[in-house]
């Protein structure tokens, strides 16, 4: 109906504007002719004056409609038939009215295609348009150097809604209005369309337009100013930054501004790393590369190995664990950053101006005074508020590395990546694993289809999977712990779950206490509030990690840093919006997923036409010779086109697969490069080829390979 709708309003429009041109309106629109029949049309307008009105601003929304040259004669029309005072009134609404009109035709014919098209590269400017869309309207509306009509067109294509396009329309037009129809009174002394406004009011018009962009340029210096006046700006600073936090973002910006020979101060009250180090990637893939050699154990079989197996002590396997952060730790250590350049001081901070810094180290503090913050100040688990939670006791993506006597029955609760990761670790390692989801599926943020294949493994691993279960209440009932929960598909009905441990795993929380935040009224909501920046709202002071979002991956946390570190350290002279453009993540379950740009899922919700392109990895013959022959990799594409949009890989190595398609997103590398690239053979990387092949052959010029087939038939005689 709409497809329908829009041709009919295609032709219709086509037809208007070859009439136009085939009964050459335009000539009635020409200054000459205009000045020949002034009087003719000004007597008759005296005898039909309401007449008059009704069809000269009818011709003016329609030529403004449809973006027709001649609205300018039209308006000298108008002061001298009308005068300044109610040719000023009608021109500023016919006016308005066509610039609307223009803005709805565009809006209706081309606006989804565009967003569909160019979405993800216009969401900064859609973003800014909802936002301050009329401060941006109005300022272009006050220069005539910007062809109107254009404005019209355009902006029908951004989120803007269209009262607000009416009104700032109609107030920012006005003063170009007055100015050409107090002009056309004087209609018979003009010789020149080029004489109506001379470079000096050009000029003047120019500075009005930029008026607005100054104002809020002083608008935001005196918000600036008055953030800032409670507080005694220091004469001088101790450092150019203060970093708090030494996970992956801290420890990523006090090293940029090592490097860049600023004077950067480091703070962090526990361990040097972060999560990443000591609780997060570096233990779990630890403990996950043990479990994995186990399952491959159990599995020899399948090699051609008729009986192997493995004797384990869980106590060294989790001691193992500590071995590998022990290696890993002098990469983060403070030895290393000081050698860098570093001022590394262990306490625990608190901001108390936007420029000063206590550290309480056992009962010294000391304050510390520097031009930027960098705040990087992490996340820990979420602990949701289960009756009975705190009674039974539970562990943590923060202490469960401390275990070291197996649990017999261990309950998982979340079926996010880190409770999957460490549901499957500990049922390799001959834990009874119950692993517990509110959601009708684990690894809710994927495609059904690649959740489904981890859950049907976890099933197969001996995983007691359920989806759809609430946990309610956590009791202790003769000495043995047991989960209360409803049965979301079976009408909320009970279950009873007997554990041993109970590890909660249900997301985690950015740390927004007790560093100062409160004090200064640095706004929060689940995250630090910051803009494209990383600033919050006192502009030196800086947000990255975890603690500022959207996303908990050390690698965006290090991303973010960079931005962080950077505007901090050459603010005001130059400054870089954060890049969210192409983010990679993976959970390293087995399958392993990786994903980069959108999914189906995020597809569909934001309206994005795409294609599917996918290559099933149990027909790739490295994949076979390894016993590792399932999976996939499923590519969205542009409609007809090979420009990638997002990728999703489940299989061996899907961690290390997606890079080549997280660089082709970042540099714009379609399928058809990824086929033409040489693969070594035989590797799990062909897949990649692959399935660009596939591509190739779904978009295949099927007319000109019916003339090839011909050619070749004449060539054989």
């Amino acid at each position: 109906m709409i497809k329908t709708q829009r041709l009919l309003l295609i032709l219709l429009l086509a037809m208007l504007i070859s009439a136009w041109f085939i009964f050459d309106l335009g000539q009635f629109l020409t200054l000459d002719y205009l000045k020949n029949q002034q009087a003719n049309f000004s007597a008759w307008q005296q005898e039909n004056p309401l007449t008059a009105v009704v069809i000269y601003a009818a011709g003016y929304i329609a030529v403004t409609a449809l973006s027709l040259p001649g609205a300018t004669l039209m308006t000298l029309v108008g002061g001298a038939a009308f005068g300044l005072l109610w040719g000023t009134v009608i021109i500023s609404f016919a006016s308005t009215i066509g610039a609307t009109l223009a803005f709805l035709v565009a809006r209706f014919l081309l606006k989804d295609w565009v967003q569909q098209r160019f979405g993800r590269k216009l969401k900064a400017v859609n973003e800014g348009i909802r936002k301050e869309g009329a401060f941006y309207l109005f300022a272009l509306r006050l220069v005539p150097l910007f062809p109107f009509f254009m404005i019209n067109l355009v902006m029908g294509l951004t989120p803007i809604r269209t009262v607000t396009f009416y009104w700032v329309s109609q107030t920012g037009m006005l003063a170009g209005t007055i100015v050409y129809v107090n002009a056309g009174t004087q209609l018979a002394k003009i010789e020149t369309l080029h004489g109506i406004v001379s470079p000096q009011i050009i000029l003047s018009f120019a500075l009005l337009g930029i008026f607005p962009l100054l104002a809020k340029k002083a608008l935001s210096l005196i918000k600036r100013r008055k953030v800032y006046a409670k507080w005694q700006k220091p004469a001088s600073f101790d450092s150019n930054l203060i970093v708090v936090g030494a996970g992956s973002a801290g420890l990523v910006a006090a090293y940029i501004a090592a490097a860049v020979k600023a004077k950067v101060t480091l703070i962090e009250k526990n361990k040097m790393g972060g999560d990443c180090l000591n609780t997060g990637c570096v233990p779990s893939k630890a403990l996950l590369r043990s479990a994995r050699l186990l399952s491959h154990i159990q599995r020899s079989s399948e090699f051609g190995i008729k009986q192997a197996s493995a004797r384990f002590d869980f106590a060294e396997v989790m001691q193992r664990v500590q071995r590998v952060i022990k290696t890993v730790e002098p990469h983060d250590s403070i030895e290393r950053y000081t050698k860098l350049g570093v001022n590394v001081m262990q306490g625990e901070a608190r901001i108390t101006t936007p420029w000063t810094v206590e550290v309480k180290t056992g009962d010294t503090v000391k304050t510390l005074t520097a031009r930027s913050i960098v705040i990087a100040a992490g996340a820990q688990p979420f602990v949701p508020p289960i009756p009975g939670l705190e009674k039974v006791g539970y562990l943590t993506s923060d202490n469960v590395w401390d275990l070291r006597e197996q649990p017999e029955r261990l309950l998982v609760l979340g079926g996010g990546p880190i409770g999957c990761e460490l549901a499957q670790a500990f049922a390799r390692l001959g834990c009874k694993v119950t692993q517990v989801e509110m959601l009708p599926r684990i690894m809710i943020r994927e495609d059904k289809e690649i959740s489904a294949m981890v859950a049907e493994r976890f099933r197969n691993e001996g995983i007691d999977l359920r989806t759809q279960h609430r946990a309610r209440q956590f009791v202790i009932e003769n000495g043995e712990k047991i989960l209360l929960c409803e049965d979301i598909a079976n009408n909320n009905s009970e279950e009873r779950i007997a554990f041993d441990q109970v590890l909660v795993a249900v997301g985690r929380a950015a740390n927004l206490q007790g560093y100062g935040l409160e004090e200064l009224g640095i706004p929060v909501s689940n995250t630090i509030e910051t803009n494209d920046y990383l600033q919050t709202v006192y502009p030196n002071i800086y947000a990255a990690g975890d603690v500022a979002g959207p996303y908990q991956f050390t690698h965006t946390a290090s991303h973010q840093a960079w931005y962080a570190a950077v505007n901090a350290l050459f603010a005001p002279f130059k400054k870089f919006r954060v890049d969210y453009s192409v983010i990679p993540w993976a959970t390293f379950t087995e399958p392993e997923v990786a994903r980069v740009g959108i999914n189906e899922i995020e597809a569909q919700q934001q309206g994005i036409a795409y294609e599917v392109t996918s290559y099933s990895i149990d027909d790739l013959d490295r994949a076979i010779t390894d016993e590792e022959a399932h999976g996939m990799i499923k590519v969205l594409t542009l409609p007809g086109k090979d420009k990638i949009l997002g990728v999703t890989i489940v299989g061996e190595h899907a961690a290390e697969l997606i890079a080549e398609y997280v660089m082709a997103m970042k540099h714009n590398i379609g399928l058809n490069k990824i086929l033409g690239t040489i693969h070594i053979y035989p590797t799990m990387a062909e897949a990649n080829k692959y399935v660009a092949g596939n591509w190739k052959r779904a978009h295949a010029p099927e007319k000109l390979l019916q003339w090839l087939k011909r050619f070749h038939s004449f060539r054989r005689g």
